[in-house]
């Protein structure tokens, strides 16, 4: 047995499990073959001797680190926190750890955390793109047998797994119910930017919601705002569509305020982000606008804060932890051996229905 001044090794686990040194070195691995007696012995020599295995040495037998790199958009986003607790709690049922990087929504910060993640050789990487049009990067990671998997931006030209809501349908829906309120003028805040009227067209483009790969989040759910607007024979104006710049509560909340100070103001607004319900919650308190008699709100993801006030808004709730659960399953079962084409996972979104929407 190893002395009490030096940890021991896995020639001493051997020796008391009484198994040959690459048998140990096996069961640690899960590899190869070797009786369930056998493992059990070695099991119990590992909790003997208090054995803590070498992670770098296992890795070059193994050639796996059981570490999964996390790209992350903004950790400071509650949805993309929720998110990677959601991963973090399912790779731990499986014996991974995570390595998480964050790149503020920028492309140049994605290739480096990228790069990065790949040289510190984790097993496979769950990524949040910033572009889903700039992603040469994540293919070249896909060429060299990497497995990856992206949640909440899903992208074809990737060739990769993915894990989202369907975020047309979840717009869809709260703007119909809007609308079936009696609600003509709705006001929308969003973060992607349309400068030219040719742009509807696109967006209204038949059959271009069946495209998810091809479009991120925000211009989903603009998508399901103006289909909303079209089933129902409602004509779209154009002012009505807030322009915030990016994913933050000051640009919703000064998109909120030019919204509203318009002579023919929306009777409706609905949100595509947690941050922009912030922003655009806060600027209607600050202009003294009373919900849902001068406005009627609705809000994106069910964050605590948005049932403790009054009136408690209705939103659009996204499965935020089974987003990274089964974003980190679908990785751990492809570095298992799981083979096919790639497979894009649309889970689907509540729409809780409180105080905040009445009829006009």
């Amino acid at each position: 047995m190893a002395s009490s001044a030096q940890p021991p090794t896995i020639h001493d686990v051997a020796r008391l499990a009484k198994v040959s040194t690459s048998t140990a070195s096996r069961v640690l691995g899960n590899y190869g073959r070797f009786s369930e007696a056998t493992r059990k012995r070695v099991l119990d020599a590992i909790e003997t001797l208090g054995y803590r295995p070498n992670s770098v040495a296992r890795s070059m037998v193994t050639r796996r680190t059981d570490t999964l790199g996390v790209v992350c958009a903004d950790i400071s986003s509650p949805f993309f926190s929720g998110v990677v607790r959601g991963i973090t709690d399912e790779a731990r049922k499986s014996g991974y750890s995570i390595l998480l990087t964050n790149t503020d929504e920028d492309v140049r910060s994605e290739r480096e955390a990228v790069n990065l993640l790949i040289d510190k050789q984790v097993d496979g990487l769950i990524v949040a793109t910033a572009d889903v049009g700039d992603v040469e990067h994540l293919r070249a990671v896909r060429s060299h047998g990497k497995h990856v998997v992206l949640f909440d931006r899903p992208s074809s030209a990737v060739g990769a797994d993915a894990v989202t809501v369907d975020d047309v349908a979840a717009m869809r829906e709260a703007v119909t119910y809007l609308l079936s309120h009696g609600h003509r003028r709705i006001g929308i805040l969003t973060e992607l930017r349309i400068e030219r009227e040719a742009d509807w067209a696109t967006l209204l483009r038949p059959g271009l919601d069946r495209l998810r790969g091809e479009i991120n989040a925000s211009a989903a759910r603009l998508l399901g705002y103006l289909r909303a607007h079209r089933d129902a024979g409602v004509e779209v104006d154009p002012s009505l569509v807030g322009r915030t710049g990016g994913y933050d509560v000051e640009g919703a909340a000064e998109a909120t305020r030019r919204l509203l100070a318009s002579p023919a103001r929306p009777t409706a607004l609905v949100t595509t982000d947690n941050m922009m319900t912030l922003g655009a919650y806060q600027a209607v308190r600050e202009l003294d606008i009373e919900m849902p008699r001068d406005l009627s709100f609705v809000g994106f993801d069910n964050l605590d804060w948005t049932t403790l006030v009054r009136p408690a808004l209705t939103v659009i709730e996204q499965p935020v932890h089974e987003i990274g659960a089964r974003a980190a399953r679908k990785l751990i079962d492809r570095l298992n051996g799981d083979e096919g084409p790639p497979e894009l996972i649309e889970l689907p979104t509540s729409f809780l229905v409180r105080e905040s929407v009445a009829a006009v």
